[in-house]
């Protein structure tokens, strides 16, 4: 069976920054899949050079067997993209809207008219359709997004961050749609940095980090991989890290114990591995009691798609975006002082 997406050793730098190191995967027809990462990881320089907008370095690149790099033309007509960024013209209604994109498609007039009315059920717009976009809630406005990105009927639909911003009643609307379309065989190719939602949607994952895919499965199959139970623990609800290390540093010699990191964003709290053992809280509360070290909170449970990124980088993803963000930072500050 021809895979819906391919992505071989995908390679694409801007100037002397490496967005993309080298990158593959590929996903089969009627799947959702996800790539998780942290802002700057690689996610939308992946999609959009899947997308015929960017050219990449090097690299191989298919939509249902047609190579986008030597085919750009046929490869869209595959292709349904959505941007992280919504773009409506805000002197347009919603159905206004999805004619002009029907035109854009030379798909017919009756043919649109049918269409468009079968995507404004879907995602349950009929109330907006013939208001102007400009009046839009940010959840209003992405469904009409999608709905502009399924007119053609797409064989893959590519989202980039889909719910970034929503409500929790939009972003649910959003992932019942998209399990609708996957359950009628489209495929879709979803970024995100929420784990929640990728292991709520996809089928399979691709986790990168700084370009490169570090890990790649079902949720179920990367989660089990890591193996343990987790542990989290706050010795205060922001502990200095002195405290912490001291914590550490007990904690690590219990045999039951076959981790501990310090996640410095979430306050300097304890992240254990341990092995799977009903009395592993009671040993932990019970060494930390007799080094007179308080406990603010402290919980088990099985591991999560941030443990797989833990395991495989030393940091969780929320570190991630927070060295992301700092990095950015930093570069905007010494722009400036270069003016």
């Amino acid at each position: 069976m021809t895979s819906a997406v391919l992505i071989e050793n995908l390679q694409k730098s801007y100037g002397s920054s490496l967005a993309v190191k080298d990158i593959s995967f590929r996903i089969e027809p009627g799947e959702i899949f996800g790539l998780l990462g942290p802002n700057g990881a690689g996610k939308t320089t992946t999609l959009r050079a899947l997308c015929t907008l960017i050219t990449p370095d090097a690299g191989r690149l298919e939509l249902s067997g047609v190579s986008v790099l030597d085919q750009p033309r046929v490869a869209r007509q595959c292709l349904g993209y959505v941007a992280q960024e919504v773009a409506l013209d805000k002197v347009l209604t919603g159905r206004e809207l999805l004619q002009l994109q029907a035109a854009m498609y030379h798909i017919p007039g009756k043919l649109a008219k049918e269409r468009i009315d079968r995507v404004i059920s879907l995602l349950e717009i009929k109330d907006w359709a013939d208001k102007k976009t400009g009046t839009y809630s940010g959840g209003i406005r992405k469904r009409f997004d999608l709905a502009a990105g399924l007119l053609h009927q797409p064989d893959v639909l590519v989202l980039d961050e889909p719910t970034v911003g929503l409500d929790i009643d939009s972003r649910v609307a959003v992932w019942n749609f998209l399990r609708q379309l996957r359950d009628s065989g489209t495929t879709v190719l979803i970024t995100s940095h929420y784990l929640e939602e990728v292991d709520a949607l996809a089928d399979r994952v691709a986790i990168i980090d700084k370009g490169v895919v570090i890990a790649s499965g079902t949720p179920s199959e990367l989660k089990d991989r890591v193996g343990g139970e987790r542990i989290t623990l706050r010795i205060r609800e922001f502990s200095p890290i002195e405290e912490a290390e001291t914590a550490k540093t007990l904690l690590a010699v219990l045999p039951i114990v076959q981790e501990v990191i310090i996640n410095a964003s979430q306050g300097n709290s304890l992240n254990l591995v341990v092995t799977p053992q009903s009395d592993a809280l009671i040993k932990i509360q019970q060494l930390l009691q007799k080094a007179d070290l308080p406990i603010f909170g402290i919980a088990q449970a099985r591991p999560s798609l941030d443990d797989v990124y833990l395991a495989a980088t030393g940091k969780t993803l929320m570190d991630a975006e927070l060295a992301a963000s700092n990095s950015r930072d930093l570069k905007a500050e010494k722009k400036q002082s270069m003016r």
